[in-house]
């Protein structure tokens, strides 16, 4: 089982405290300048859809949601595990604009959109510290598709230096950083910046509970995870042994699928094996 982390010793690659230390608007604000390569005069963080639990995500929320005074909308997103993630930036892009289009904004103006992950692996495997994703034509490779979304992938496990701007460089070995290290000097102004900000989270009491009570929301969340993924797996048992007597109703399918207690279903397999037909079982059970 792993240890679960105290804050003090979370890193800026830990989701919590990276959503805390851009929740400062200046933080995001040169995190965005210094990955997006762009000139951004002011940036504000949404904190109510950064580090909250809610049903619509499914769980806890962890992204960065921020916006500048041109509406041009940015969503941040640490990584550190290798997980498929293009269908999530197809997720966030649309949420965004999303989010316009119900307040009433035209298709024709919507503004531009940023997905940003940072990733603690190689998410291409090309060694590159920044991977700029742009759509094209098929026919013609050559042709950039601008529609205003943009999404941009950094890797701490690049190994293009020349390629990109040293304080890109010098962020990103920070971020990859263990707690320890991460104390470091790292030459670099943002990154003292970023430690400064780390120091205050980290003796912050009301932060420190925040963070317990999140810990806590994700251990019922897994343990919740645990129990659905075994009821489903109880109630696809039921319905095995029914098929060996027919073709199981489509209604008493429905019915069986839709038992989520434990126990109730242990009680139904144990029928199940009983029972020498299926209008048996149905005479036997509650459904």
């Amino acid at each position: 089982m792993t240890e679960r982390k105290t804050l003090q010793k979370l890193t800026l690659k830990d989701n919590f405290l990276f959503a805390a230390v851009m929740s400062e608007p200046e933080n995001c604000k040169q995190l965005l300048e210094l990955t997006l390569g762009i000139a951004v005069d002011r940036v504000e963080v949404d904190t109510e859809k950064s580090i909250v639990y809610h049903p619509q995500y499914k769980g806890i929320r962890l992204d960065v949601f921020a916006r500048d005074e041109k509406g041009t909308r940015f969503n941040v997103e640490m990584q550190v595990a290798g997980q498929p993630l293009e269908r999530r930036c197809r997720y966030y892009h649309s949420q965004m604009d999303m989010d316009l289009l119900l307040s009433g904004v035209p298709y024709g103006e919507l503004p531009d959109s940023y997905v940003v992950f940072l990733c603690d692996f190689d998410p291409f495997l090309l060694g590159k510290y920044r991977y700029t994703v742009k759509c094209v034509l098929a026919e013609d490779g050559s042709f950039c598709y601008e529609d205003g979304s943009h999404t941009v992938f950094l890797s701490t496990k690049g190994k293009n230096e020349k390629e990109v701007p040293e304080a890109l460089v010098r962020f990103l070995k920070f971020l990859s950083a263990e707690e320890m290290e991460s104390r470091g000097d790292f030459g670099d102004d943002y990154v003292r910046r970023l430690q400064r900000s780390i120091r205050r989270i980290k003796s912050d009491r009301e932060m420190g509970e925040r963070y317990m009570l999140l810990e806590e929301m994700l251990k019922d969340e897994r343990a919740e995870g645990r129990a659905e993924g075994l009821a489903s797996g109880l109630s696809e048992a039921v319905l095995e042994l029914l098929t060996v007597y027919g073709e199981v109703p489509a209604d008493l399918t429905n019915r069986i699928r839709s038992v989520k207690d434990v126990a109730a279903l242990r009680h139904l397999l144990k029928k199940a094996a009983q029972v020498k037909s299926i209008s048996e079982f149905e005479s036997v059970t509650d459904l």
